[in-house]
């Protein structure tokens, strides 16, 4: 039977993204049946300025899996991210980002192989905010001068960073449980508990308790500034690593520039009986339509849900090919060339007739 599965083509680039990971996917022989759904920028003015429609939301719901192509979020202003919007309305609090190196990217590393699994719903990047000047800032901050603390100031904007028992352990159990599913040997917790002791000191005390839990996989954790200079220097001793909302962030994005950047970073969000995978890079609304933009994260997310529905066979036969292609470094797009200005660089759509045509022999 054909695997039922929510499409959001995005707005950007994500749209000729998303089309050349669908011709990809169907090339590998795995029936698929695409509900497409709309999110993003594109569809504000006509859903009354929601960027993220309630008919998207359920369909997912429905589908219980869906294949997102990346979505604007604005600077400083306008519309929250649809990303952060998902992962609340959907409950998807563990989000999983391989980092590997693939021969034939141009990367001062070698043999990197690690994951980084970010809790999504909780810490400063829940977005609990209060804007600088409003009522509620300003009543949140003379509570706090009346109770003797000198910050936050009157003239304050102020987030909040809620860490949970209930949302710690659960994240720490699926990482224990994905490390041993995928054959990996440590789980590594990332944290600053030597200042935050009661947020990201909760934090690394559940981790700890579930590793106790877990004693068949080795666990460590690291500070988080001392995280990311272990991974500049020593990427190789780590295998998954977990993270609070906001450094996992950060140090996803930093392991991607270990591998040689965002364009071959994929990225998979999993609740409760429902999965949304999607790149992690943003969506270059500057480039849409140009045809040029790397579609190696995308249809490696894509693969990332060919293992999640079951497709095991079909998920190693597409990640040979990309690894092929990207190693002989013929059919690939200008940011994998050894000069960017190659004119024997190809587009989007090319680069994925190339991986059709693989799979299809």
């Amino acid at each position: 039977m054909a695997h039922r599965v929510t499409l959001i083509p995005g707005d950007g680039t994500g749209p000729e993204l998303t089309e050349a990971t669908r011709r990809v996917l169907e090339a590998t022989g795995v029936a698929f049946e695409w509900d497409i759904q709309s999110a993003g920028e594109a569809i504000m003015e006509a859903n009354g300025g929601n960027p993220l429609p309630d008919e998207t939301l359920d369909s997912i719901r429905r589908n219980g899996v869906a294949l997102k192509g990346p979505i604007t979020t604005p600077v400083g202003g306008g519309f929250r991210s649809v990303n952060v919007g998902l992962r609340k309305e959907l409950d998807l609090y563990a989000q999983v980002r391989p980092c590997k190196t693939y021969p034939g990217v141009r990367s001062r590393y070698a043999d990197v192989d690690l994951v980084i699994i970010r809790e999504t719903t909780e810490d400063i990047y829940a977005g609990i905010e209060f804007e600088q000047g409003t009522p509620d800032a300003l009543e949140l901050a003379a509570w706090f001068e009346a109770r003797g603390e000198t910050l936050p100031r009157p003239d304050s904007g102020i987030s909040i960073k809620p860490i949970s028992i209930s949302g710690t352990r659960r994240v720490f159990e699926f990482a224990f449980d994905y490390a041993r599913r995928m054959g990996r040997s440590r789980v590594t917790a990332v944290h600053k508990a030597n200042i935050m002791k009661f947020t990201d000191g909760l934090w690394l005390r559940v981790a700890r308790e579930v590793a106790a839990e877990n004693s068949d996989i080795d666990f460590n954790d690291r500070i988080a500034d001392n995280m990311c200079m272990q991974l500049v220097q020593h990427p190789e001793d780590y295998d998954v690593i977990v993270a609070p909302n906001l450094y996992g962030d950060i140090i996803s994005d930093l392991a991607a520039g270990l591998i040689g950047g965002l364009g071959v970073a994929p990225g998979a969000n999993f609740g409760e009986g429902v999965a949304v995978f999607e790149p992690v890079h943003g969506s270059s609304p500057s480039h849409a339509g140009e045809n040029k933009m790397n579609p190696v994260a995308e249809i490696l997310s894509g693969m990332l849900m060919l293992r999640h529905l079951g497709e095991h066979d079909a998920a190693a036969r597409l990640e040979t090919a990309i690894t092929d292609l990207i190693r002989e470094g013929e059919h690939v797009t200008a940011d994998m060339k050894p000069d960017r200005d190659d004119p024997t660089a190809v587009g989007t759509s090319q680069m994925a007739d190339a991986l059709v045509a693989t799979l299809s022999r």
